[in-house]
């Protein structure tokens, strides 16, 4: 299915407002023919197309602008196609190694809603953990019906609406690449302080723009996405945090798990089409199926509630 080409509307910096956009980071390289129902779907192949990027000088974000409307980006992402269970479980086993440390810092473990959520594999984590009440929100279809009879009826299909939660109610709030794909950043982080406990914590995973696996492969990394209307840099997540009220923030490097055919997902150096056909058989074989540790330029960027 290919995109319809949308409207794009400009805008400052997502986190602090600047109206200067003059540092442009990459020129905009999209070519909508070559979209398909996975362009906005999780851990796909990549196109390695972006929308015009500009580098905030006073915060370090590497923000898109023009970006499409909140609306197109709803449809897009309500319609996508997902094939990605595997790779998810693998994902939330690694996001999950956060929350011993995390969980002895919260008021207690009732009330943890996961945003951008897929098919609810961090869910099954949050539960084995001993967290209750506990909820995901989703506005893809496919991945919710990927996910188990278990954990469907904890997932609400939609986007993130701070309005269904009331003030105070979480412990934990966590959002895994994700927060990259939303409009308002910020809008987002102050929502979820609102939402949180005193001694909450949020908890996101982002990409990291100025790590070293992105200094290599350049605008061949995976991180540069038509998806993606914002970059973080560990400063530029730091400062988003601190701008919504958060206090003890810390930055963690996040070493990723997962299956060797993954990786080879992500190779720039194959064709779209070679990726095609040699994923399937990896997966039958043994070696595709090793699961190989790697950092690959995620940050787990974490920060707790405090009265205002």
């Amino acid at each position: 299915m290919q995109q319809q080409k949308p409207d794009l509307i400009s805008r400052n910096c997502p986190i602090c407002n600047s109206h200067d956009a003059s540092n442009i980071y990459a020129a905009a390289n999209i070519d909508e023919s070559k979209l398909d129902s996975f362009a906005f779907a999780s851990r796909k192949i990549p196109e390695y197309m972006h929308h015009r990027l500009i580098r905030c000088s006073a915060c370090e974000l590497v923000y898109a602008s023009p970006v499409p409307s909140s609306v197109h980006l709803g449809e897009n992402y309500e319609e996508a196609d997902y094939d990605s269970s595997s790779e998810s479980k693998y994902a939330s086993k690694t996001y999950s190694s956060f929350l011993p440390k995390i969980k002895r810092r919260l008021p207690d473990l009732h009330g943890a809603l996961d945003i951008g959520t897929g098919d609810g594999s961090f869910l099954k984590e949050l539960i084995d953990y001993e967290f209750t009440e506990v909820v995901g929100v989703e506005p893809s279809k496919a991945p919710i019906k990927a996910a188990t009879a278990e954990i469907r009826p904890l997932i609400r299909e939609k986007l993130f609406d701070p309005a269904e939660f009331n003030a105070n109610s979480l412990s934990l709030v966590t959002c895994f690449q994700t927060i990259e794909h939303v409009s308002n950043p910020l809008e987002l982080c102050t929502s979820v302080y609102d939402i949180l406990k005193e001694k909450g914590a949020f908890f996101f995973i982002c990409h990291n723009y100025e790590a070293l696996s992105t200094k290599i492969l350049g605008r061949k990394s995976p991180i540069f996405d038509i998806e993606h209307l914002q970059l973080f840099s560990p400063k530029s997540a730091k400062e988003i945090l601190l701008k919504s009220g958060f206090v003890d923030i810390e930055i963690r490097t996040v070493h990723n798990k997962y299956p060797f055919y993954y990786w080879v997902k992500l190779l720039p150096l194959l064709k779209p089409q070679t990726k095609r056909k040699l994923i399937p058989l990896l997966k039958k074989n043994i070696l595709g199926r090793t699961p190989i540790y790697m950092p690959t330029g995620n940050i787990a960027v974490i920060g707790y509630k405090n009265k205002r």
